[in-house]
């Protein structure tokens, strides 16, 4: 025999043996499932980019959400697939009370009170440019004016019955903004989620696809991150914790695991992560053609993120991955 004083294989030797010394564990609360949201009543629309996945009226979306949340999914995401009139350059859309969102925040509620329901807290879903803040003549994004506009927009939302808002806009100053003008009104038990590290990816065409979201000029390179920049993200979060956020989240996910890792180490706060619908339809489409097990991919996708020390995963594979759990 030879001599081999460490056989780590004697840990790996079963199922039961694995399970036991097994180190990363994704749970069904884990989970932030996306839907989108559309007008109407009993209607749903394929997304090209985004196999499986469908823009659903608001008591579809109830019905999705009951048989998720029976599963054990604790929370979801609203994104509004508003018609093209509703949008104009000063999103004014976004703060109506009577919207497509509002509406569906307080219907979730009503029927699913005990479910966590996230809103996107950004313009560009009401925008006719597709920007996700109002625009000067010179095609600027602008900071400050922009921000009055998300803290209407987040009042809305609290006054629906949200439990959390999402800013996901990237302009400086909102978190501490939104977090006081909730707290004057008496709306302390609102969190706000803030994507803080948000970078100007490649990987969102789907999602824009999803909300029939266009830019008409430019890009979105001077409020989201340069994907090459580690320290800035870190600095985003840090600001937005010290501005009142309650959970930090990194988006995308898989390309950004090393970010996730850094601000794991830098904070205390829950860290949510965005496993995009870029991410989602690559693997989509490998599966597609054979070359993939889309389940399997997905479900060693996710575990990838939260070994990286995410608690929480916004993610479009929620009811696949649910399927194997």
């Amino acid at each position: 025999m030879l001599e081999i004083p460490i056989r780590l294989r004697r840990n790996r030797r079963t199922e039961a043996i694995r399970q036991m010394v097994q180190e990363t564990e994704l749970r069904a609360s884990d989970l932030i499932a996306p839907f989108f949201i559309i007008e109407g009543e009993r209607r749903s629309q394929t997304i090209p980019s985004l196999p499986e996945i469908e823009r659903v009226t608001v008591d579809r979306m109830v019905e999705k959400a009951e048989r998720l949340h029976r599963k054990g999914v604790q929370a979801i995401a609203l994104f509004p697939a508003l018609e093209s009139g509703l949008r104009t350059e000063g999103a004014e859309e976004a703060w109506n009370s009577d919207g497509l969102i509002p509406r569906a925040i307080r219907e979730i509620k009503k029927e699913i009170p005990s479910l966590c329901v996230i809103a996107d807290v950004a313009l560009d879903p009401y925008t006719s440019h597709g920007h996700d803040g109002l625009v000067n003549e010179r095609g600027e994004i602008l900071n400050d004016e922009t921000i009055e506009c998300l803290i209407k927009m987040a009042m809305v939302q609290a006054e629906a019955g949200i439990d959390l808002v999402a800013p996901s806009d990237m302009m400086d100053g909102r978190v501490r903004a939104i977090r006081e003008a909730l707290d004057k009104v008496g709306k302390q038990h609102v969190g706000v989620l803030a994507y803080s590290a948000k970078y100007a990816s490649s990987l969102y065409a789907p999602f824009r696809e999803a909300l029939d979201v266009r830019l008409k000029f430019g890009d979105k390179k001077s409020y989201q991150l340069n994907p090459a920049n580690v320290r800035e993200a870190l600095l985003e979060a840090k600001l937005d914790e010290e501005e009142g956020a309650d959970i930090l989240l990194v988006k995308p996910a898989l390309f950004y695991l090393d970010i996730i890792a850094r601000l794991r180490q830098q904070t205390n706060r829950p860290i949510a992560a965005y496993h995009v619908s870029g991410e989602y339809a690559m693997v989509m489409a490998a599966g597609q053609l054979g070359y993939l097990d889309p389940t399997r991919v997905f479900h060693e996708a996710l575990v990838s993120i939260k070994r990286a020390g995410a608690d929480l995963i916004f993610t479009y594979a929620a009811e696949r991955v649910l399927a194997q759990m």
